[in-house]
């Protein structure tokens, strides 16, 4: 898939979107597409992750780890797990919506191209967790559609929960609700009528340098353990869009 081909694509469906911004998505849509988002986050941070390793490596200068690569990456695996293809702008009415996601990551990675390529620095701060924040925030800026990582154990004060994600959290952390059940729930926010949803998340191995034992010990970017273990309700991908 060239690369050309994909930046306009992206290009192209991102000014749709902006279009389209000030009406929200069909009700009959929204539990569908807050799905695919959180699909977009987690196949995002799962790259990160992956070549995590790469990014760190004090000796290397040019690691090829460019926003083109990530929006490649990005489009050809939510591509193979969800059956849509983003290179096809027409291939869902939701595709434009999905773009502007995909551009949000991209350009977190464009702009943290001098700090990824920089020798003689091992740890960067471009670790899954940072990536999609920003990644949503800026994706907030064009779409008006909240994505945030949230958790009982947050670190950054805007990934702080608010009563209904504290609430969810707790539902989460209950043995008896199902491992993995994404919950959803049309309520009203703001005084405007809303899609909330939250989908839990785990933690890894890959997780546990950072957030596992011993708890209280301080990890690579200086902040305290959490003492999770593999497994552990580590948090949530919370998601809110306007509704008609």
């Amino acid at each position: 898939m060239a690369n050309n081909f994909i930046k306009k694509s992206v290009v192209v469906a991102l000014m749709l979107t902006c279009v389209g911004a000030a009406g929200p998505a069909p009700a009959n849509t929204e539990v569908e597409t807050a799905e695919l988002l959180i699909k977009l986050v987690q196949v995002g941070r799962g790259l990160i992750s992956e070549h995590q390793a790469t990014i760190n490596d004090a000796g290397k200068g040019d690691k090829g780890f460019t926003g083109d690569y990530v929006a490649n990456q990005v489009i050809e695996r939510f591509r193979k797990a969800t059956k849509i293809d983003l290179s096809r702008p027409n291939s869902t009415p939701q595709a434009p919506l999905f773009l502007a996601m995909v551009e949000s990551e991209k350009e977190v990675i464009d702009e943290a191209q001098p700090v990824i390529n920089k020798q003689g620095v091992g740890f960067k701060g471009v670790i899954p967790a940072v990536f999609a924040r920003k990644a949503g925030d800026r994706f907030y800026r064009k779409t008006g559609i909240r994505v945030k990582l949230t958790s009982a154990d947050y670190r950054f004060p805007g990934n702080r929960p608010d009563d209904f994600e504290s609430e969810v959290l707790r539902i989460f952390a209950d043995t008896r609700h199902p491992k993995g059940q994404p919950y959803s729930k049309a309520t009203m926010l703001d005084g405007k009528p809303v899609l909330r949803m939250m989908d839990p998340e785990y933690a890894a191995a890959t997780c546990l340098g950072c957030h596992g034992s011993p708890k209280g010990e301080r990890d690579i970017t200086g902040a305290k353990k959490e003492g999770w273990h593999e497994g552990d309700l580590a948090g949530a991908i919370s998601i809110v869009i306007p509704m008609r």
